[in-house]
C-alpha cells in the first residue's frame, strides 16, 4: 500500500507531504483508501529531536469518534444517509417491516438471505427450542437487587450465559474453532447463535419479573418470538393466557427496525471484543454494555422523559425556544447517520396508530404531536436537517404498552443481538482470518523523564490529574 502505481491509473489518489516533498500514490478501492498508506510520510527530524520525542515515524490518522474511518467490508447493512435509506442485505426496510418478522429478518441478516419455508420453520424452531435456560439461571437473577436496572442485569446475565458451555469457548476449545469454516465448526458457531438469540427474551423477562418480584415463567410453546417474550412478562397464571395479538405484531415490528444499523457504537464494541477471538457471550455483553449508554441506547427514554417535562402542547413553543438557546436539548430528533428523516420513524409512527387502538391515546401523545409539527415547520431544525429518528415514537409505543421507562434499553438490546451476531460471524469467517483491532493514539504527554524520589518531589504546575482528596466511604 502507497507503492507507485502506473501512471495510467485513474482510480488513485495523489497525496503530497509539502514538508519532505515527498509524494505517493494510493489505490483507491471501494470508495476507499488505506490508513496504512500514510505510514511511509513522515515528518524530517534531527538527531535531537529523536532523542526528545519518541514518536514513531509515519503520518497518522486522526479521526476522533470516527466519523470517516471505515474499520471492515460489510455486506449486511447499507444506509445512505443523505437518502434516507436503510437496506437489510439489499432489502428496504420498509419491505421488511411490511411483509417479514423479526426471526425471518434475523435469518437474512445472520445468513444474506430470506429463507425457504423449510429453512424458516427450521431456524424458527431452533431459536424457540433454546429459549429455555438452566434452572440455577434463577438463583443469579435472585442474586440482584430489587432496583438493579434491568440493563445491569442483562449485561451480566448475557456473559453469566456462557459460562455453561465450554464447547463454545475458543479459550478452551483453541482460537481457531469460530475462524476454520469447516462444518463442525459451522455448526458449533450456530449453536451459539440459537442460543443468544434464543435465550434474549427470557433473560430479559427475567430482569423485568425479578424486579416485579414475580417468579419466573419458563418459556410457552406454540407463540412467536415477541408472543413468547410478552407471555413471560406478563403471564400471572392464568389459563389459557395470550397476549395481545395487535401489540405481539407491534413489538416484532419495532424489533424487526432495531436488528441492526450498520456500525454503530454497540455494534462495534462488539467486533471490538470479539477480534480477541472471545466467546461471543462475552463479546455480546460487550455490546450490551455499550448500548446501556445514554448517547446510544437511552434515546428513547429520553425522549419521554423530554415530553414528560414539557408537560403540555401548550409549553412547546416556550421549549422550541429554549432549545434554539441551548437552554434545553431536544430528544428524538436528528441522526449520526441521516441527515433527512430517519426511514424507521415513519414506519414506528403507523404502527403507533395501531397501538393506540389498542391501548388507548397516550397523555403525551398529543404534545408529541405539537412538538414534531413545530419542529417541522421551524426554520433553525429545517436547516440542520432535524427530522424525527426512530426514537421519537418508539418510546410513546413502548410506554403505551407498559414498560417502565428504565426497561427502554433492553427492548433494544434484545432485537439488536440479531445485528451484533450477523457481524460477529461475518468478521469470524471474513477472508485472511481476523486481526485484532488496536487502534493507534497520537502521544501529546511528556517525552522521556527521570524518576525523582518521592522526598525530593515538589508539586509540579500547570493542569492537576491528581485523584480527588475528598473522602468516600463504601
Amino acid at each position: 500500500m502507497g507503492k507507485p502505481l502506473p501512471a495510467s491509473s485513474h482510480n488513485t489518489l495523489t497525496v503530497r507531504d509539502n514538508r519532505t516533498g515527498k509524494s505517493i500514490e494510493i489505490a483507491i478501492e471501494d470508495n476507499s483508501i488505506p490508513a496504512t498508506s500514510f505510514k511511509t510520510l513522515s515528518a524530517p527530524r534531527g538527531k535531537e529531536d529523536r532523542e526528545e520525542n519518541e514518536t514513531e515515524k509515519g503520518l497518522r490518522v486522526s479521526d476522533k469518534g470516527f466519523l470517516n474511518t471505515a474499520v471492515m467490508r460489510s455486506r449486511i447493512t447499507y444506509i445512505d444517509g443523505e437518502a434516507g435509506v436503510l437496506r437489510y442485505r439489499g432489502y428496504p426496510i420498509e419491505q421488511l417491516a411490511l411483509h417479514s418478522s423479526h426471526l425471518e429478518t434475523a435469518y437474512l441478516l445472520i445468513y444474506g438471505c430470506l429463507p425457504t419455508s423449510s429453512q424458516l420453520k427450521i431456524w424458527e424452531s431452533e431459536v424457540m427450542h433454546h429459549s429455555v435456560v438452566h434452572a440455577d439461571a434463577e438463583q443469579f437473577f435472585r442474586s440482584f437487587r430489587y432496583d438493579a436496572h434491568p440493563m445491569a442485569i442483562l449485561t451480566s446475565a448475557f456473559a453469566y450465559l456462557g459460562s455453561y458451555y465450554s464447547e463454545a469457548n475458543p479459550s478452551l476449545q483453541g482460537q481457531a474453532l469460530y475462524t476454520k469454516g469447516t462444518p463442525d465448526s459451522l455448526a458449533v458457531m450456530d449453536k451459539q447463535i440459537y442460543r443468544l438469540i434464543g435465550k434474549a427474551t427470557t433473560l430479559a423477562a427475567m430482569a423485568y419479573r425479578v424486579r416485579q418480584g414475580r417468579s419466573f415463567v419458563t418459556p410457552p410453546t406454540g407463540l412467536s418470538y415477541t408472543g413468547s417474550f410478552l407471555y413471560q412478562m406478563d403471564h400471572l397464571g392464568e389459563e389459557n393466557y395470550k397476549p395481545n395479538p395487535v401489540l405481539e405484531k407491534a413489538l416484532d415490528v419495532l424489533f424487526l427496525l432495531h436488528a441492526d444499523h450498520e456500525l454503530n457504537a454497540s455494534a462495534t464494541t462488539v467486533l471490538q471484543t470479539g477480534s480477541s477471538l472471545v466467546d461471543p457471550y462475552s463479546a455480546i455483553a460487550a455490546g450490551c454494555a455499550s448500548l446501556y449508554g445514554p448517547l446510544h441506547g437511552g434515546a428513547n427514554e429520553a425522549v419521554i422523559r423530554m415530553l414528560i417535562s414539557i408537560g403540555s402542547p401548550a409549553n412547546v413553543p416556550a421549549f422550541i425556544e429554549a432549545v434554539k438557546k441551548r437552554e434545553k436539548v431536544l430528544s428524538g430528533f436528528g441522526h449520526r447517520v441521516y441527515k433527512t428523516s430517519d426511514p424507521r420513524s415513519f414506519i414506528v409512527r403507523r404502527t403507533a396508530d395501531e397501538v393506540f387502538q389498542v391501548t388507548g391515546k397516550d397523555e403525551l401523545l398529543e404534545t408529541a404531536m405539537a412538538l414534531h409539527e413545530a419542529a417541522m415547520k421551524d426554520e433553525y431544525f429545517i436547516k440542520r436537517r432535524l427530522a424525527p429518528n426512530v426514537d421519537f415514537w418508539s418510546g410513546l409505543i413502548y410506554r403505551a404498552m407498559g414498560f417502565p421507562l428504565d426497561f427502554f434499553p433492553v427492548l433494544f438490546a434484545v432485537p439488536r443481538v440479531v445485528g451484533w451476531l450477523a457481524h460477529w460471524r461475518q468478521m469470524m469467517l471474513q477472508p485472511g482470518g481476523v486481526k485484532i483491532w488496536r487502534p493507534r493514539q497520537i502521544y501529546v504527554g511528556e517525552s522521556s523523564r527521570e524518576y525523582v524520589p518521592v522526598e525530593k518531589r515538589v508539586a509540579e504546575q500547570g493542569p492537576k490529574e491528581t485523584p480527588s482528596q475528598i473522602s468516600h466511604s463504601g
